[in-house]
């Protein structure tokens, strides 16, 4: 027999832990004495701890521990559980190589400019919300054909909500699309992601049904068409990689460029044009805060 303390040290575990193991029924001592209440174990109980350890270490719980060992569980379904953990610790692994990647490029990124990034890109899903919007054709993607556009329409649209007394309820969105070919035709989609080409831009914001409902709208297109904007659900993007511009969107370069950066540092490549979600918009522009959110896919 050994005591506790010798038999967590042939165990290589603490006594602490053959206790928690003892009051949960997972291994008992050999013989607990009854006046000093001491625990004792015999050495083929070390068989039943070796067992426990190697379950745990492959991330099972104490309680489907416990199920294996004392054969609650069949030899299919003990193959169906290493398979499902098999799967959970592969996916931790790719999210550790995506985090260390991750690590890597931040790791470049201050060895080459001496200094931590101000914002940082993050990867996340987007909603999928209702906007009242009005749409205009842009010469190019480029800023300085984007602002004389999308700002009139944004004036226009403001005027129009409130003549209808919808209240928008979130910031604005602005998304763009491939503009219309000649004679009406649909380009490709993607096409139009040259400096060059004619972009459509679409000025959002977020409303709800509520809102067109107070203000007499149902869900036909004639009631809408009425209010004097379109009504649009705009579709989630399940991975976009997003960053926050501080600044007036004349400036948004840089900010679009290190997003660029990270996204073909991180292997991945766009997979459409960015969103602009307006978070505060007050009339000094250089105190505007958007966050841009450009789809991606694995490269």
């Amino acid at each position: 027999m050994f005591t506790i303390g010798d038999f967590a040290r042939y165990g290589r575990v603490s006594a602490r832990m053959l206790r928690h193991y003892d009051a949960i029924g997972l291994l008992r001592p050999a013989r607990t004495d009854p006046a000093s209440g001491y625990r004792y174990y015999a050495g083929g109980q070390l068989t039943r701890l070796n067992r426990i350890i190697a379950l745990k270490e492959l991330g099972f719980t104490l309680q489907q521990v416990a199920a294996i060992l004392d054969e609650q569980v069949s030899v299919a379904e003990l193959r169906g559980m290493l398979r499902l953990r098999q799967a959970e610790l592969a996916a931790a692994l790719a999210a550790a190589g995506a985090r260390l990647a991750q690590v890597e490029t931040r790791l470049r990124t201050i060895e080459s400019e001496g200094h931590m990034p101000a914002d940082d890109v993050v990867l996340k899903r987007t909603e999928t919300v209702l906007v009242a919007e009005l749409s205009g054709v842009a010469a190019s993607y480029e800023p300085e054909d984007i602002g004389p556009v999308i700002q009139p329409l944004y004036d226009e649209l403001w005027r129009r909500l409130r003549a209808a007394d919808v209240t928008p309820t979130g910031p604005g969105l602005a998304y763009y699309e491939d503009a219309p070919g000649e004679q009406g035709t649909e380009r490709p989609a993607g096409a139009g992601s040259g400096q060059g080409d004619p972009v459509l831009v679409h000025a959002a914001l977020v409303i709800t049904p509520e809102a067109l409902a107070k203000a007499g709208a149902g869900a036909g297109r004639g009631e809408r068409a009425a209010l004097g904007f379109d009504v649009v659900t705009v579709p989630a993007v399940d991975r976009a990689a997003t960053v926050v511009h501080r600044g007036p969107m004349s400036r948004i370069l840089p900010t679009v460029q290190q997003l660029a950066r990270w996204i073909d540092d991180n292997g991945y490549r766009s997979a459409g044009y960015a969103r602009e979600l307006y978070l505060e918009c007050p009339e000094d522009r250089a105190e505007w805060i958007t966050e841009i959110q450009e789809p991606v896919i694995p490269a």
